[in-house]
């Protein structure tokens, strides 16, 4: 949840509601102000900032601004040039539709690369590495997403699997321990399926890591890490969840490199091994030939009529 929306299930006195009225009007205007010139400005005393910020849940009012200014600046600058929900209309061309969607792909990535922090990522880099299993939990097309970062894993020796029969979630999280690192993957962080599950994930002794939108939600909260994804899609009116799905495949793929990287030669070492033994796909594009493999000569013999 933002904290725009969360904001307006609260309830403010009157002289809270004027504060409130002032920083959503327009939030550059707390930006380089003191409480006392916030105060003076709409006629309060300096404490009616503090309980206003600690209704909202932070202790005190520089926790609130910070965390607060963070998130407009998010909102209002990114995405500027592509609608996340509708990217294109029914009158574009087919070429422009394709051009729309790279240009939605491109900002989706360059806006999850805004909101990863080098402390999170590294932590979550960590459990990976450490774990002897890793567990996905996630749903609909994020479970598309996820079998391919459990192959990648695999190649490399991490064993890695995503819950993905119906019904068994619960199972799946009792068979968890103190050397499993559970992923779990929600857009709102406010899935019923995985909420349920978070108890006994914690209770077995888990570590989590969660792919969720920006703003406070229950997965974020009770995570040992969490990694934004972009956040621009309404729930459902919108042709498609295309950036969701680009920022789910783009911090996957960061997780799966940071991990190789701690073992960047042996890792190497071993998928080229094991490529030179079993892969014995040919090509006629010199783009694709390994240095070992043979090169295909396309004649007028072998070029149907």
């Amino acid at each position: 949840m933002l904290l725009t929306e969360k904001i307006e299930e609260i309830s403010f006195s009157p002289a809270e509601r004027e504060v409130v009225r002032y920083i959503l009007t327009d939030y550059t205007r707390i930006e380089n102000t003191t409480v006392k010139e916030i105060a003076e400005k709409n006629y309060v005393h300096p404490s009616t900032l503090i309980r206003v910020a600690k209704k909202i849940g932070f202790h005190g009012w520089n926790d609130f601004k910070d965390a607060f200014l963070k998130e407009q600046d998010y909102l209002h600058n990114h995405f500027v040039q592509t609608d996340a929900n509708l990217p294109f209309t029914e009158n574009d061309s087919i070429l422009t539709i394709a051009q729309k969607i790279a240009s939605l792909e491109q900002e989706t990535i360059s806006d999850t690369l805004s909101l990863l922090e080098h402390k999170e990522l590294q932590k979550a880099t960590d459990l990976l590495y450490q774990s002897k299993q890793i567990k996905i939990f996630t749903s609909n097309a994020n479970l598309l997403i996820s079998q391919d970062f459990a192959l990648k894993m695999r190649r490399i020796k991490k064993q890695t699997s995503v819950a993905e029969t119906i019904g068994e979630h619960v199972y799946e999280a009792y068979s968890t321990d103190k050397n499993t690192c559970v992923l779990m993957i929600s857009y709102t962080g406010e899935n019923e399926m995985l909420k349920r599950i978070l108890p006994i994930l914690k209770a077995q002794g888990a570590t989590i890591i969660v792919l969720t939108g920006i703003g406070d939600n229950t997965l974020a909260k009770f995570s040992n890490c969490h990694l934004r994804l972009a956040t621009r899609e309404k729930l459902y009116s919108k042709i498609g969840s295309y950036t969701t799905s680009t920022s789910v495949s783009y911090l996957l793929d960061i997780l799966y490199s940071t991990v190789f990287a701690k073992n960047y030669q042996k890792n190497m070492a071993h998928l080229i091994a094991i490529g030179e033994e079993y892969d014995n796909r040919t090509s006629t594009s010199p783009v694709m030939h390994e240095n070992n493999s043979p090169k295909i000569q396309v004649t007028d013999a072998i070029i149907p009529n």
